[in-house]
């Protein structure tokens, strides 16, 4: 198979700068593959799972946050907020997040509020969805 080259960056690391053989990203239209030789093009990124194969033996499977990402000349760069692996997630942090996100949404806010705190519940409701996804597999 071909691959081709990705760098990944969160506001607070960078994770990978490497070869990889696929990516799925999650945007607004849903998941979106990335191959070898993919057309140039730019887009943003929702709060979701990210799936990175590496090669026919490693995978990743990482809780990314809202961001952008770019194809051009067989690379791609991603840009994220933030990004954690299922082992990386507490999940009562995240059980904690999401009440307070839930609990601020019923507030009077300013719209600028308002798109903060949807952002923070829809990266609460995302990490505690790959954490059960992941723990569920694993028990399975």
């Amino acid at each position: 198979m071909n691959n081709f080259n990705v760098k990944i960056l969160a506001a607070d690391k960078a994770f990978y700068d490497g070869k990889c053989l696929s990516l799925v990203l999650p945007t607004s239209s849903g998941s979106y593959g990335v191959l070898a030789h993919h057309y140039n093009m730019f887009g943003a990124i929702i709060p979701g799972i990210l799936k990175i194969r590496y090669n026919e033996e490693k995978e990743d499977i990482l809780s990314i946050s809202s961001g952008m990402f770019k194809i051009e000349n067989n690379e791609v760069l991603i840009l994220v907020d933030s990004l954690e692996r299922p082992e990386e997630i507490d999940m009562n942090r995240a059980k904690r997040a999401e009440e307070k996100a839930r609990e601020k949404l019923l507030q009077k806010m300013s719209r600028q509020e308002f798109y903060t705190t949807q952002a923070r519940l829809a990266r609460a409701i995302n990490r505690l969805k790959i954490k059960s996804n992941i723990t569920n597999n694993i028990n399975h």
